[in-house]
């Protein structure tokens, strides 16, 4: 689809586009295979010659539509969906690096993609140096080394809601010869389109606004197809040289600016297999055509809370981007101008003990592992998503003890801050 529609159009229309007779909504290909009438046509495909459907691990109708759809919002030129947000993001960055090499990050990040990037690709010979987003150009280039294969940070993080400086992360990523990578899941598209800021792979938890709705796990990994691999091909013998798994096909010589995510599909997918189901797009693709509109909700509902709690005498400290005064506000409004998302982060005047007791005095807000849906919900980073780290982690990825990490839903307003107020009073 043109890239000339508007977001909003292409939430409804792009990706799956119907030839005459064919479905108008798009169907559930639940097929693990596809039929061909010679052997030469299916060894055709394997060699990556052709393109088409064989199994479902690599490539299926459904995802492919649905990945095609994400691509189109985010600007990029290819894209493939994950069976998760966490397979997403080792996807991504494993299709770059191999043993011995070596990626800088943001410290403000999830607490389970900095076990993921510290703890488990460790163990798989590749290491991580966490960065102050914050800091200056000059002292994260100087966690760079010779074996740098990327640069990697969220636009907004969770649970800290620190907004990354997507120009300045561009630019001592590309000085230094290697792509940025931003997980964009809470802005989305609809907020904050990172390639229009020089990032090259955007990675998205599709299990979260893009979904929507709490009922599909997966994830997205979207190439901008800017970066030139090829300028750089000695750090990047995965792409740049012959994969003789594939009889001696070189991705970027073959594949051009679809190199990335040929080789993630074709390598990864095939070897690693973590699939989104059919079913699971066709969810997430519900959620997409609606994404726009819930979006606005989200942030309009999450700023009144945010400024309910800012005035009230029991809260401690409240954390919003968008929020006026805000530490991220400027960065907010000119990468976000319209709006950032619908989480907020807050504290209560009597420390941990207290914010527990307000969460378990909540009945419209629920306590769950989960964040970005329709409905408001909430959780204790330091109990919950975060328990794996030490204090000292805790710190240096956000993490108050008193922390409260509150997904204001799209539900009325008023209801949302009347059930905040009686577990205040509670």
């Amino acid at each position: 689809m043109s890239k000339q529609f508007k977001p909003e159009t292409l939430c409804v229309q792009a990706g799956w586009q119907p030839k005459k007779g064919e479905p108008r909504v798009l169907p559930i290909y639940q097929s693990t295979t596809f039929k061909y009438d010679t052997s030469e046509q299916m060894a055709r495909l394997f060699d990556l010659e052709d393109a088409g459907y064989f199994y479902t691990r690599l490539q299926n109708p459904t995802n492919d539509a649905v990945a095609a759809k994400i691509a189109a919002l985010e600007g990029g030129v290819a894209a493939m969906l994950t069976s998760s947000g966490q397979a997403a993001n080792f996807y991504a960055i494993f299709n770059i690096c191999q043993a011995g090499d070596h990626f800088v990050c943001s410290s403000a990040l999830y607490g389970g993609t900095f076990n993921l990037f510290s703890v488990t690709m460790k163990k798989l010979g590749i290491e991580v140096t966490f960065v102050n987003q914050d800091a200056s150009e000059e002292e994260i280039s100087a966690a760079f080394r010779p074996n740098t294969k990327l640069l990697f940070g969220e636009t907004i993080s969770n649970p800290s809601l620190e907004v990354l400086d997507i120009e300045k992360f561009a630019r001592i990523a590309h000085s230094n010869g290697v792509p940025l990578l931003i997980d964009n899941t809470f802005p989305t598209p609809i907020n904050c389109r990172p390639f229009e800021w020089g990032a090259d792979i955007v990675i998205h938890s599709t299990t979260k606004y893009m979904d929507g709705h709490a009922t599909a796990v997966g994830g997205c990994i979207v190439d901008s197809g800017n970066f030139d691999w090829d300028a750089y091909a000695d750090k990047f013998p995965g792409l740049c040289t012959p994969d003789e798994s594939y009889h001696g096909l070189t991705y970027t010589k073959a594949f051009g600016k679809g190199a990335y995510i040929t080789k993630a599909t074709a390598q990864l997918m095939r070897d690693l297999g973590s699939i989104q189901s059919p079913q699971n797009a066709f969810l997430l693709n519900i959620g997409l055509e609606t994404l726009h509109l819930r979006m606005k909700q989200h942030c309009s509902n999450a700023l009144a809370v945010a400024k309910y709690l800012e005035a009230n005498e029991k809260v401690a400290w409240v954390n919003y981007c968008s929020l006026p005064g805000n530490k991220y506000y400027d960065l907010a409004q000119k990468y976000m101008p319209n709006g950032s998302c619908g989480v907020i982060s807050f504290g209560l005047k009597g420390g941990r003990e207290v914010s527990i007791k307000f969460m378990d005095s909540l009945e419209l807000v629920a306590i769950v592992t989960h964040v970005a849906d329709a409905r408001t919900c909430v959780l204790h980073p330091a109990s919950h998503t975060h328990r794996q780290l030490t204090d000292e982690q805790l710190i240096e990825a956000g993490v108050r003890p008193d922390h409260i990490r509150l997904s204001v839903g799209i539900e009325n307003v008023d209801d949302i801050i009347a059930d905040i107020e009686q577990a205040l009073n509670a």
